[in-house]
């Protein structure tokens, strides 16, 4: 019998996350010899480590490919070379979230915007925004930049687009990501700061699309959304986190009033699905979807 192949997931407490037990219902289901092994790396992680890791995974004859969470943006800019090639997302957004090895070569894509984008088409109309909603994000890596890129280009784009981060060279990077795309010019990037965050917030329109995108809530404790702030009435709120503490999702919840609060279940399922559909060359139809995702809620 041939080995089992293996698929790497990349992040920063990877023993806690679902896909855990859904992989091997998703192997039966697709017919796959494979087996999920995470690597959990620290946020900070140097260069070389994830070098010396890449090198590990094409050691190994039985890995075929890697998710990447949390290190998309890092894994890019201190190990580029080590790659073949990359498709046109992680090119442009400077990230990867699927790394794909073949014949000992590493091939590099980004499928967080076709997933931010799988996602927003779920809880939103495509006209949502014609009434002058806007969009604030929390975040300023590789799920906000996934996130940017789809939004600048849809048909209908929101009034404003705001993005509040923590790292000046952060959202210089994400400013460089969308320079040209259309309504680039509706982008306005800041430094979190709890005075200009609240203006913003009293100034959104009904309906304005509110959004978690950094790491605390799962990998680091808090919520980017100032204590004592109030979201807007009407306002959608999404919290790109499934799992951990997930403060941000829980103001929400305590703010109840007229909010629509969606969690990053779906945002999880057509990730995984769309990497492992890269690893192991699947065409996801809808159908297979549809049969993949009732898998992973019975073993959430």
């Amino acid at each position: 019998m041939d080995k089992k192949k293996v698929m790497r997931f990349i992040g920063v407490s990877t023993s806690d996350s679902s896909i855990n037990k859904i992989f091997p219902k998703w192997a039966e289901i697709l017919n796959l010899n494979a087996e999920l092994r995470g690597l959990d790396l620290p946020i900070g992680t140097s260069a070389e480590k994830y070098r010396n890791a890449l090198d590990e995974m094409i050691s190994d004859s039985n890995c075929v490919g890697a998710l990447v969470t949390t290190h998309k943006i890092a894994l890019y800019e201190g190990a580029k070379d080590r790659f073949e090639s990359f498709d046109s997302f992680a090119s442009a957004c400077g990230e990867i979230s699927s790394l794909k090895i073949s014949d000992g070569k590493l091939f590099g894509s980004a499928k967080d915007p076709i997933t931010a984008g799988l996602s927003i088409e779920e809880f939103l109309e495509p006209d949502h925004f014609k009434n002058g909603a806007s969009v604030l994000c929390f975040g300023d890596g590789g799920a906000a930049s996934a996130i940017v890129w789809y939004l600048t280009g849809l048909e209908v784009a929101p009034k404003n687009l705001y993005f509040s981060g923590i790292s000046q060279a952060s959202l210089n990077r994400l400013q460089g990501v969308i320079a040209d795309r259309p309504n680039s010019e509706r982008v306005k990037t800041l430094l979190a700061d709890p005075n200009e965050i609240n203006q913003i917030l009293e100034n959104l329109a009904p309906a304005s699309l509110i959004i978690n995108a950094t790491g605390m809530g799962k990998d680091i404790p808090g919520s980017p959304m100032p204590l004592g702030s109030k979201f807007p009435g009407q306002a959608i709120i999404w919290e790109l986190n499934y799992r951990g503490s997930r403060e941000f999702l829980q103001q929400a919840k305590n703010q109840g009033e007229d909010l629509i609060i969606h969690d990053g279940w779906r945002y999880f399922i057509h990730g995984w699905s769309q990497v492992v559909a890269e690893v192991f060359d699947i065409e996801l139809t809808p159908k297979l979807l549809i049969e993949l995702s009732t898998a992973a809620k019975s073993a959430k």
